[in-house]
């Protein structure tokens, strides 16, 4: 009977410890989908402060055409007054977990302006987060480019 009193006692504890890691799970993506969210509204809005605080000073991005840069190098490019993003949205969304690091993937059609001159850019991006000091830092960028969906047939 004392053995299965401390069964039972085992399998409680091994519950409850999955709940804890289910909702610190869960705590995590809700904050990195947040920071995600943030980000991308600061790139539209050009707050050149938001989006350099949510990365790592050793971030860089692979462009769609293969370019790599770092951070100042993407400020800059996103500060260029002859640049004007449109607001946009991300479509399916995923963060995937593993430790202190984080994949956020997604797929986005972008539309701007750029020296006056419309532009559309269809991509999906992967974004790497990490987590330094207890603190989720965007430390790279991964886009690849599609080309725009065809016309509906009429």
């Amino acid at each position: 009977m004392k053995g299965l009193k401390l069964l039972c006692a085992a399998a409680v504890m091994s519950l409850l410890a999955a709940f804890a890691i289910a909702a610190g799970h869960d705590a995590e993506v809700a904050e990195l989908t947040k920071l995600s969210n943030a980000w991308d509204v600061a790139i539209v809005a050009k707050k050149e402060k938001a989006i350099a605080d949510n990365m790592a000073d050793d971030f860089r991005i692979i462009d769609g055409y293969g370019n790599v840069d770092g951070k100042a190098a993407f400020v800059r490019d996103v500060m260029d007054a002859k640049l004007v993003i449109d607001p946009y949205t991300v479509e399916d969304f995923e963060v995937r977990l593993y430790g202190d690091v984080a994949l956020l993937s997604g797929r986005t059609l972008m539309t701007g302006k750029h020296d006056g001159k419309p532009f559309t850019s269809n991509y999906r991006y992967i974004d790497i987060y990490v987590k330094r000091g207890g603190t989720w830092k965007i430390a790279s960028v991964q886009i690849t480019r599609y080309p725009p969906p065809a016309p509906a047939p009429k």
